[in-house]
C-alpha cells in the first residue's frame, strides 16, 4: 500500500520488515520515541514508546514472524513490532504484563488457549503522524497474519491518550484495566479480535 501525504514530505508504503537495516531503523525511530526522550508536553500531545529493545531482540522476533514497516524513500516512517507469546523471555520488562495476560479471558476462553500475538509497541514519525500511517500497518498485519492468528492483544498506558484513541479506531477494544503496583503506572489491555 503507497499513499501520498497532503502536506509534501512524500508518500510512505508498508511492507515486512525484510533487512537488519529496516530493524536498525525500527530502533533508530523507537529511540526518539522512548518517553525519557521526550518533554511533557510531547508526551502529552503525540504519546510515546515506554520500551527499548536491542537489535538481537529484534532478530530473534523477525525470524519468528516479521513486523510491519512504513516506509518513506529508505526511511522507516513507522512500525509495529510482531511478539508472539512464545517468545515473551526476550523481553523480560514486560514479564508482569504476561502475568496479568494469563489470567485474562476472550469470548470465554483463556486467553493462554488462543490463537494470539502481542502487538510488541507501534509508532509512527512525527511527520507522519496523521496521514494514515497507523491504520495502514495494522492492515498489513491483519493481511498477512489473520490466517495464523485470531487476534492482537497489547497494553496502553492510560495516560497515553494519543495511541488508546488510534488502536480503538482501527478495531481495539479494551478487555481490562490495572494498576502495575511496582510502578504505579495505569494500563488498559485492549484486544483487536479477527473473528468479529
Amino acid at each position: 500500500m503507497s499513499a501520498p501525504l497532503p502536506w509534501g514530505v512524500g508518500t510512505f508504503a508498508t511492507r515486512l520488515a525484510a533487512t537488519t537495516r529496516d530493524l536498525r531503523g525500527i530502533l533508530e525511530l523507537q529511540s526518539k520515541n522512548l518517553e525519557r526522550h521526550l518533554d511533557v508536553d510531547e508526551v502529552q500531545r503525540d504519546g510515546f514508546v515506554t520500551v527499548q529493545h536491542g537489535l538481537p531482540t529484534l532478530e530473534a522476533m523477525h525470524a519468528a514472524h516479521p513486523s510491519v514497516v512504513a516506509t518513506s524513500g529508505d526511511r522507516i516512517v513507522g512500525y509495529v513490532i510482531m511478539m508472539p507469546p512464545a517468545l515473551r523471555a526476550l523481553v523480560p520488562v514486560l514479564a508482569p504484563m504476561f502475568e496479568v495476560f494469563d489470567g485474562l479471558s476472550v469470548r470465554g476462553k483463556p486467553l493462554g488457549e488462543q490463537r494470539y500475538f502481542v502487538n510488541g509497541q507501534v509508532c509512527v514519525d512525527r511527520l507522519f503522524r496523521g496521514s494514515g500511517v497507523f491504520d495502514a500497518m495494522f492492515a498489513r498485519l491483519r493481511e498477512r497474519y489473520a490466517g495464523f492468528f485470531d487476534m492482537v492483544v497489547t497494553e496502553i498506558a492510560t495516560r497515553n491518550v494519543r495511541s488508546c484513541r488510534a488502536h480503538e479506531r482501527v478495531g481495539f477494544r479494551t478487555i481490562h484495566e490495572y494498576v502495575d503496583p511496582v510502578i504505579g503506572e495505569a494500563w488498559k489491555i485492549v484486544v483487536w479480535d479477527w473473528r468479529s
